[in-house]
């Protein structure tokens, strides 16, 4: 969690949204006490915290582009594959259709439908063979999409691992809060 976006929650409920008790003291505690000493927490965090924040929200951010890229890049491929899957079709279609055409004109003579038959056949079995071949390529289009989607994935995974190790490593103890802490008390 952020460090920096937990400290404005506590001064926002300390300082903004308080219980008030007895004109300005909150729980027995002074709002400018409190709102002072969550600033001197604030300057006391090292270079590091500040920057592994931005790090983590930049790498959220980028998470988000990436899944929405995925996301986009995915369903482009699905439409291009079911229309090229469809050309398929209406092709393999078309090629039947021509192909029975071709075969009724031919059925006059028995030489002429033996060869019809063969002929319509073998464009028959083209037509099929055409569609099965568009349709496993346009499956290696949307494998090959996804292989890149993951290859990225991957990319974002490891800066997130490549963070949180960073930030893991430059972790220090919070120092000890200076300062008076019985002024703050109600009696």
């Amino acid at each position: 969690m952020d460090i920096l976006r937990l400290l404005d929650d506590l001064n926002d409920l300390a300082t903004e949204q308080p219980r008030t008790l007895v004109s300005k003291l909150t729980w027995g505690l002074d709002k400018e006490e409190i709102a002072m000493q969550i600033a001197k927490v604030r300057a006391c965090l090292p270079q590091e915290v500040k920057a592994a924040a931005s790090t983590v929200r930049e790498s959220e951010r980028i998470l988000d582009s990436a899944r929405n890229d995925a996301h986009m890049t995915l369903e482009s491929a699905r439409k291009e594959a079911d229309r090229i899957i469809n050309e398929a079709k209406a092709d393999a279609d078309r090629i039947l259709e021509q192909a029975r055409l071709q075969q009724e004109r031919m059925t006059s003579e028995s030489e002429i439908l033996k060869l019809s038959k063969s002929q319509a056949e073998a464009i028959r079995n083209e037509a099929e063979r055409q569609a099965q071949e568009m349709r496993r390529g346009a499956e290696r289009y949307a494998f090959d999409i996804l292989v890149q989607m993951e290859g990225v994935m991957g990319k974002v995974m490891q800066n997130i691992e490549s963070g949180k190790r960073e930030l893991q490593k430059n972790e220090t103890p919070a120092p000890a809060p200076v300062g008076n802490r019985d002024r703050a008390r109600v009696l």
